[in-house]
């Protein structure tokens, strides 16, 4: 029956994501496209000052979101430090200095880390005005560099890549708020609080009290799936029953954040007039997931023991209410999506089964990835797929009739090593300066040896990957983390958007290429084998010296 349930789970989520592939994708790539705009677009566009028909070169695109995001991580910063004078506080104080960086840090670069208790922490001003706004535009920002590096795939000889004030606002609301709109509806229906009750007392069975804690839950649960955000407005996240009451809650939850990632190739399928190339990208992603979340969820029904043979199944740190495969469906999802969101706790997984997650991330989060980078992280891949296949075969790379020449692989080559660079550092650098290696040891690491090693290496690939999910054995909330990791946040989403945003500006300014008897068809099985191939090999096997000291160790002792 355990088996039955499973598979049936799975196939209503496929079933879900096919349906909406077609329309979803087609509606993002109109939005896009089109040279109409809508009237409170225009009063928008008046407000700020931008002419929308003015197209942007890369360099003007990418001052564009940094100015953005700079500005986001001032504002969310100050209404955590202004918290204790803001309307509904909840008579909470204002935020520390290091943890109020690390939280804007977060949000605005769609990570949303969490180094504290929500429900203890912010206020329900701090949770709507900053937070909740974060997950929309932050958000948007990632599918409007996406469309831009789609667009320098389907522009010939252009110097623009399109205007980021244009695609940021109609994200946010042709795409983002209407759908976060009625997923909150839903959500609502499911159960999941939407009040400003602040904090109840109501008596318990035993004749004690608790506080049962309220708030504006469902609207920001809404746009944290969607989005790919993961914030929960509580410190268990979708464990909790007032953020994720029943099973079909949880379902629904991971089809939200597979549903823009997912339809974002049929987009650039339209985009590049070509549904074909869509489809081997989406096909690529897709045998990813299948393959993690199938290993993910042998591991922990399989969980080697006497607790979890008695049990039945791993169950240590999973809600009864999801079993097995409801908690590793979600893990997979949250992790190859760079949501972050968790049902269950990743610290209290098998040995191995806790370093899948940690892998989804090491990837690149590109199976779907977040809505817009797992596209534009996966494309990059593309293009290194493209310049293998080129060296093998002796001639000059082509990826949608554009030559990729020096400058464009460097690009791909130095958006790969980002990632890597930061967490390998972040992770090294907490072991071996004196001071900081005894803070970790004595205060963030609960669990020493190979485990304590693990929990840092997950924070570090979290942080610097964007996703956000974390161990939940470690404590985080210090100077050197909340510094550390909110510089790797910072630096794991802007540098790659930097490298991002020039390689669109380059193909965009080629003409096209035609196609002959040497170019690699990238449209068929061959090409998705490679594209997975690659995708495993550049960046996975990079980590392989350093989790053979934490959760291969752990597994194999």
């Amino acid at each position: 029956m355990g088996a039955l349930f499973a598979i049936l789970q799975a196939a209503t989520v496929a079933l879900v994501l096919a349906l909406a592939y077609r329309p979803l994708g087609d509606l993002m790539a109109r939005i896009y496209t089109s040279d109409r705009d809508l009237r409170v677009e225009r009063g928008l566009y008046r407000l700020i000052g931008v002419a929308p028909r003015v197209e942007q070169s890369w360099q003007v695109y990418l001052r564009s979101v940094l100015a953005f995001s700079v500005v986001g991580v001032l504002l969310v910063y100050l209404l955590q430090r202004a918290q204790a004078v803001l309307p509904f506080s909840l008579g909470l104080p204002a935020v520390p200095e290091g943890l109020s960086f690390n939280t804007a840090a977060s949000f605005v670069t769609n990570t949303n880390w969490q180094s504290y208790s929500p429900e203890l922490t912010l206020g329900y001003t701090v949770q709507f005005a900053g937070l909740a706004v974060q997950n929309f535009v932050s958000a948007a920002v990632g599918i409007a560099v996406a469309i831009a590096l789609v667009r320098g795939f389907a522009r010939r000889g252009e110097r623009t890549i399109g205007n980021f004030w244009v695609d940021l606002i109609r994200g946010s609301l042709r795409l983002l708020l209407p759908l976060a709109l009625v997923s909150a509806v839903v959500l609502l229906a499911g159960g999941v609080v939407q009040n400003f009750t602040g904090f109840t007392e109501v008596a318990t069975l035993t004749g004690g009290t608790q506080t049962l804690p309220g708030g504006p839950v469902a609207s920001q649960e809404a746009i944290k799936e969607l989005g790919t955000n993961g914030g929960g407005f509580f410190n268990v996240n979708s464990a909790h029953p007032f953020e994720n009451p029943t099973a079909w809650t949880n379902l629904f939850q991971v089809v939200l954040m597979l549903l823009i990632p997912f339809s974002l190739p049929r987009t650039f399928g339209r985009m590049v007039g070509s549904p074909r190339q869509g489809l081997a990208i989406l096909a690529a992603m897709a045998s990813i997931f299948v393959v993690s979340l199938t290993a993910l969820s042998l591991l922990e029904a399989g969980g080697a023991g006497t607790a979890p043979q008695l049990a039945g199944a791993a169950m240590e740190g999973k809600e009864t209410r999801f079993g097995i495969f409801g908690s590793t469906l979600f893990a997979s999802t949250s992790t190859l999506t760079s949501t972050g969101a968790v049902d269950s706790m990743h610290d209290s997984y098998t040995a191995l089964g806790g370093m899948l997650p940690m892998l989804n991330m090491m990837l690149g989060e590109v199976a779907p990835g977040g809505v817009g980078s797992g596209l534009y992280g996966m494309l990059v891949l593309a293009v290194i797929a493209v310049f293998i296949a080129g060296l093998l075969v002796g001639r000059t790379p082509e990826y949608l009739g554009k030559k990729l020449g020096p400058r464009e692989i460097k690009l791909a080559s130095l958006y790969i090593l980002v990632t890597p660079t930061l967490v390998l550092t972040g992770t090294a650098l907490s072991f071996a300066i004196p001071g900081v290696r005894e803070d970790v040891e004595s205060t963030s690491i609960w669990n020493p040896g190979v485990h304590g090693l693990s929990e840092v290496l997950y924070a570090f690939t979290s942080a610097a990957n964007n996703n956000g999910s974390a161990f939940a054995g470690l404590t985080a909330n210090t100077p050197w983390l909340n510094t550390a990791l909110g510089v790797a946040m910072l630096l794991g989403r802007f540098v790659p958007i930097v490298l991002v945003l020039a390689l669109a500006g380059s193909l965009a300014a080629q003409g096209k290429v035609p196609a002959t008897a040497g170019t690699l068809p990238t449209h068929r099985p061959l090409f998705v084998g490679l594209l997975v191939g690659v995708t495993v090999v550049v960046t996975a096997l990079t980590y392989f010296p350093v989790l053979t000291l934490g959760p291969l160790a752990e597994g194999l002792i």
